[in-house]
């Protein structure tokens, strides 16, 4: 899932828990933390590239380095 990979390649050092939730007719969710950060039974689409990150960014890490790898 590019999802996840683009979250904890960038952010796994400030990430506790990242749960993809997958369900019936394309349900998918992305839950940090056990906050919801996207879900496409909300939006009626599924995420763009970059998507769930930059909304990862806007609400979590505005101030927050990505890992160095």
């Amino acid at each position: 899932m590019s999802a996840a990979n683009d979250l904890l390649r960038d952010y796994q050092h400030v990430i506790a828990e990242l749960r993809l939730i997958t369900g019936s007719k394309g349900i998918f969710d992305v839950i940090v933390d056990g906050d919801m950060l996207y879900s496409k039974a909300v939006t009626h689409r599924h995420a763009k590239p970059g998507e769930v990150l930059d909304l990862f960014r806007e609400k979590y890490a505005q101030d927050v380095e990505v890992y160095e790898r």
